[in-house]
């Protein structure tokens, strides 16, 4: 295992190094090819720690960093597995998506070693065990990232994504760095068991402080309200592939910093739990209502990203408490539900990214105004984006069902705890959930309903060369994938038992609970898959027996008006007015209002415009009134050669004196101490 670990990092190396050598083209198949060996690599080495167990070694490091750990448990095995297939797909799909940029050479090489360097560097951060090179790495991903989403850099927008994220992602490192840096001080050692050996010893207080010094840190990369701000800007900012694998795989290293660390920290896991819990359903929720009105597509998905962190972290809340409370099924459920919504969220999010990618390329727009009767174009995408959709909304028979009923099951059976604080947060859990999935379907219905159905509108220019079978194979995949473990989710039992064990090694129930979910969702997804089949054989039926029948077409009514059909259909606005104004007290939402004047008047338009209260807040009037402080002192800065060389003699002038003038007062000081 050691030899796949070191020849997947030498293939990194090795492409990184005959990059600047090769043409675009050729690059592009390079990057592939490395990928697509790594991603084998790191499946051999996840699926052989799931059969033989963990596996650990040692390199020699120095006197500072000490012997560096390299441990691949199960843990690390499961997220091994789903960044991988997510970077394999996005890496095949991203060879297709950016054929369009081939101008773009200098541009496209340092975006393919980006890509490189950030699969790697997720796969060593889930397998490095001292904390020193974990930053290191950390950095690694977070700077590759910050590349990749400003590849299009001759757009301000993008560029103003991509420092927004750097800058919140190294705020990100400087919480994970005060962390281990603590450790370091406490015990001398920057390993993972030094975070074990100082908490055991100390009052559940400590490790209570301790998880939440790290849990802003990662809070902030998975999207966590209020971190997330970052997340609407750079997702939409970045092409569809990265976007995928950023909402996919990236911001989910954030879920596996908080795994790991509670499978250290010795903590009241109840205050842990708590804590967690409420802050991922207010997460959940904002995310979901932020996404619903929002009009460019990747950006709704985008927000849809927040919510599904929310529901993970719900995951984990529950899980925590199952351990605080000793409750074997909450605990089961909690964590078996949080750790299949992380792999069921980076397939149908990737899938739902890479559909918005083809709608890109075919209409050159992310307007959902602008959009519509796509369908009849792109039929593919179509029906691919309809099963993500059903998929995020939570529907049988597919993957997001089953780890939302994980969270369910887990919910409503902690309604019958004798502890009321519990049934009360769990209730409150619960509605969180239920209003989640209901905006979901509202988001899901707008978004699917406005880009493909209806009529084309007239301007839209459509490029059919997203359909290409090419361009479609890496969504296809994800779809069957996302079938799969949703009709056979029992397939997945054996590995989530090995990983909830990790967790509680004393209980020895895992298998009867966690089988007792998963053959409950097995029936559930076969009883669904037995339904679609009786739709489609009843619309085989109907095709059949209609096939010599002849269709006649005519113009669709327009309610008493003349003119254009595709103006009497369903905006993205109008779709969702009632809900807006009942969101309205919540949201920042602005309205452009064009209203009818004179006899002959103009025509009548409403555009409105949903922005981030929390960004407004913690963001944007910070930064406004530290501009405005700084404006203050615009006069130093005058354009007046005179006085920038005076400033320079004061500066050289200070730097002698305030030596002589703390030597001398030092002198005073300890004349004054003798008397």
């Amino acid at each position: 295992m050691k030899l796949l670990l070191e020849i997947f990092n030498l293939l990194a190396l090795g492409a990184l190094a005959a990059i600047p050598f090769l043409n675009t083209k050729v690059r592009g198949i390079l990057a592939l090819a490395v990928i697509s060996v790594q991603t084998f690599l790191a499946f051999i080495i996840a699926i052989s720690v799931f059969n033989f167990g963990s596996f650990e070694f040692s390199y020699q490091g120095s006197q500072i960093i000490g012997l560096i750990p390299v441990r691949v448990d199960y843990l690390s095995a499961w997220f091994i597995a789903l960044i991988s297939f997510t970077f394999l797909t996005g890496a095949w799909y991203g060879f297709q998506y950016m054929k369009n940029y081939r101008e773009q050479a200098d541009n496209i090489a340092l975006h393919i070693a980006a890509f490189i360097l950030v699969y790697t560097a997720l796969i060593n951060i889930c397998v490095v065990q001292n904390g020193l090179i974990f930053l290191v790495f950390w950095e690694i991903m977070a700077v590759s990232a910050f590349v990749l989403v400003i590849f299009e850099n001759y757009k301000t927008d993008t560029l103003k994504a991509g420092i927004n994220y750097l800058i919140q992602s190294h705020v990100s490192i400087l919480f994970i760095m005060l962390g281990f840096m603590l450790i370091k001080m406490k015990t001398g050692s920057f390993n993972f068991q030094a975070i074990t050996s100082f908490t055991a010893g100390q009052p559940a207080i400590i490790g209570v402080g301790l998880f939440i010094i790290f849990f802003i840190g990662f809070a902030i990369k998975a999207g966590f309200v209020p971190f997330h701000t970052w997340l609407p800007l750079a997702h939409p900012a970045a092409p569809a592939h990265v976007s995928g694998i950023m909402s996919g795989v990236i911001i989910k290293i954030g879920i596996y910093g908080m795994l790991r660390l509670l499978l250290l920290i010795h903590a009241d896991m109840l205050a842990i739990g708590y804590f967690v819990l409420v802050l991922s359903v207010i997460t959940g929720v904002y995310g979901v209502m932020l996404a619903i009105v929002q009009h460019n597509l990747k950006k709704l998905l985008a927000y849809h990203s927040i919510e599904n962190i929310g529901i993970i972290g719900i995951g984990i809340g529950l899980g925590c408490l199952g351990l605080g409370y000793n409750n074997q099924f909450l605990a089961v459920a909690g964590l078996g539900g949080a750790l299949l919504h992380t792999l069921n969220h980076s397939l149908f999010k990737s899938l739902l990214f890479f559909a918005a990618g083809s709608v890109y390329r075919a209409a050159h727009t992310m307007n959902i105004e602008a959009l519509g009767g796509l369908l009849k174009k792109l039929p593919r995408t179509a029906y691919l984006f309809l099963l993500g959709s059903l998929a995020i909304c939570g529907l049988p028979p597919f993957n997001g069902f089953v780890s939302e009923f994980f969270i369910y099951s887990g919910l409503f059976g902690a309604l019958i705890s004798d502890h009321s604080t519990l049934t009360l947060v769990v209730l409150f859990a619960i509605l969180g959930l239920v209003l989640i999935g209901g905006l979901a379907l509202i988001c899901f219905t707008k978004a699917f309903g406005i880009v493909f159905l209806g009529n084309e509108k007239p301007e839209l220019h459509t490029n059919l060369d997203a359909e290409k079978f090419g361009s479609t194979i890496p969504l296809y995949a994800i779809g069957g994938t996302i079938v799969l473990i949703g009709v056979f989710p029992f397939l997945l039992g054996s590995s989530l038992q090995k990983i909830i064990g990790l967790y509680q090694p004393d209980f020895n129930l895992n298998a009867q609970s966690l089988n007792s979910m998963l053959q409950q969702l097995t029936n559930i997804g076969w009883y669904s898959l037995a339904f679609m089949a009786a739709i489609l054989f009843f619309y085989l039926v109907r095709r059949t027996v209609t096939a010599k029948r002849r269709v006649v077409a005519d113009a669709t009514w327009g309610c008493g008006f003349v003119g254009k059909a595709e103006k009497t259909q369903y905006t993205a606005s109008s779709f969702i007015r009632t809900y807006r104004k009942l969101a309205e007290p919540v949201l920042l939402i602005r309205r452009e209002k064009e209203e009818a004047h004179g006899l002959y008047p103009n025509s009548v338009q409403q555009k409105t415009h949903a922005f981030d209260r929390i960004e407004k807040w913690f963001i944007d009037q910070p930064i406004f009134y530290f501009r405005r402080f700084l404006q203050r002192f615009e006069f130093l800065q005058n354009g007046n050669i005179q006085t920038y060389v005076i400033y320079g003699v004061v500066f050289i002038a200070l730097i002698v004196l305030i030596p002589y003038l703390i030597d001398k007062i030092s002198l005073v000081l300890n004349f004054l101490n003798q008397i």
